[in-house]
């Protein structure tokens, strides 16, 4: 009940109209011999498997569509804008389904803003990541399961980096685009607008795979648009060539950073983290 209670100028207390779960502890013990958390895991792994397999394939078919090489047409397949669609749409379709179960992580720069704002404990956060990840190389495995040629000439749907960019403005994208996501996944889950904005039927899956679909829109034609480490790695594990194990890194480190300094900004800026840590404007209800 401590995070239901404030204080008032003088001293006086008022209850808060939502409810702020206390911090996860960084190591819980218990929680791994819970079914609960194996039972999440499956369904990360499982929900990745089908984002890569969505993704992936959405990516190749285009390609074949529009290579006018092989007898497509310059204008064929879905284009860039279908492909943003197939990423964000499969996001909020599978947020929708396990979100119950797993949180709807699918995405291991999502689990690790998650980590640092205490709201995983650290042996989820890696059961999740290591899930993640193993569900990308099957997604991207059975893609290339069905038509090998093509999974290797149409490069697999792996990210790598357009030399028309710099290596910085890459890794910038990478970083901003993941923060709009992560950003997008701590308010569209903020206890404070679920009480307050519980009038308004929008579901959190919703901002989360609008962000993903708008990201992509953006970054697409600077990236391939990672924004997801799991999605990224998966994808040259798979396709196993040089230029993608090359420009990998961009697409681990850029989506971490992404995701810290969103948790940072929410956390500590947006719901007065650091206000509350450092006393100052003590006095005033932070709500």
């Amino acid at each position: 009940m401590a995070n239901d209670i404030g204080v008032t100028v003088r001293g006086s207390t008022y209850r808060k109209d939502y409810y702020d779960p206390p911090p996860i502890p960084f190591i819980d013990v218990e929680e791994l011999s819970k079914w609960s958390l194996y039972r999440a895991v499956i369904a990360e792994f499982i929900a990745t498997l089908l984002f890569l397999y969505i993704g992936v394939l959405t990516i190749i078919g285009y390609k074949s569509q529009s290579d006018t090489k092989a007898n497509g047409h310059v204008c064929g397949g879905v284009g860039l804008l279908g492909i943003a669609w197939a990423f964000g749409g499969m996001i909020f379709v599978l947020v929708y389904c396990i979100a119950g179960i797993s949180g709807g992580h699918i995405n291991p720069a999502v689990t690790f803003g998650l980590f640092l704002a205490r709201k995983v404990s650290l042996p989820r956060t890696i059961l999740y990541i290591v899930a993640q990840c193993l569900g990308a190389i099957c997604g991207a495995g059975l893609v290339k399961s069905l038509n090998k040629s093509l999974f290797n000439t149409y490069g697999g749907g792996a990210n790598s980096l357009n030399d028309t960019y710099s290596t910085g403005t890459s890794l910038g994208a990478e970083i901003i685009g993941t923060f709009v996501l992560v950003y997008t996944v701590f308010s569209a889950t903020d206890p404070k607008r679920n009480a307050r904005d519980s009038h308004v039927p929008v579901l959190a899956p919703l901002p989360i795979g609008f962000a993903v679909f708008l990201v992509h829109v953006s970054t697409l034609p600077v990236t391939g648009s990672g924004i997801n480490p799991a999605r990224s790695f998966g994808a040259a594990v798979v396709l196993n060539q040089s230029k993608a194990w090359h420009d990998l890194w961009v697409y681990v480190v850029g989506p971490f950073i992404g995701a810290a300094i969103a948790a940072f900004y929410h956390q500590f800026v947006l719901r007065a983290g650091a206000v509350n840590v450092l006393g100052s404007f003590r006095g005033n209800p932070i709500d």
